[in-house]
């Protein structure tokens, strides 16, 4: 089962390279990760994908919160959040196929974001469920390359992930 951690920490240099080389040194495997500042720039969301049980969460959970710069770890429980990745496809096409991957394209709610004599290239914010479908309708045509970015999520409602209180 996937599980997604949301991880509050101080944002300096070096943070990240503690929080994976904790994944490392236990032989954890990362799904997703991606890293960019909160609403206070002091501070950095880290959210991690990882596949395992729910002892290897628990076993990542205790561990990150060991570390000097963890703020606060948090496990996203499923249904309860929002996630989303981005993701470039780039797509072979020639003229008769083009308007055919166009109307995928509108379908799925990816935009093209370069065309090319012989190859579009679609951009797509969406959840792992879509992309993936996304990636399934395109591969009869050709697919030449992807990039993923990590999935981002967020609680849904009024909840919020927030640093401990002093």
């Amino acid at each position: 089962m996937k599980y997604t951690l949301s991880v509050l920490v101080e944002n300096q240099p070096g943070v990240l390279s503690k929080v994976s080389g904790l994944f490392s040194r236990r032989g954890f495997n990362i799904d997703s990760l991606a890293v960019g500042i909160t609403e206070d720039p002091t501070i950095s969301r880290i959210t991690i994908v990882v596949n395992g049980d729910e002892y290897l969460v628990e076993q990542v959970e205790k561990q990150l919160n060991k570390l000097i710069p963890v703020i606060k770890v948090k496990v996203l429980e499923p249904g309860r959040f929002i996630s989303c990745e981005l993701s470039l496809i780039k797509v072979s096409c020639n003229t008769k196929q083009r308007a055919e991957i166009m109307k995928i394209a509108e379908l799925m709610q990816a935009q093209i974001v370069d065309v090319a004599t012989t190859s579009l290239t679609l951009r797509l914010c969406d959840n792992d469920e879509r992309t993936q479908t996304l990636i399934s309708l395109l591969r009869p045509y050709g697919i030449k390359e992807i990039v993923r970015a990590g999935t981002l999520a967020i609680e849904k409602g009024a909840t919020t992930t927030k640093k401990k209180n002093p």
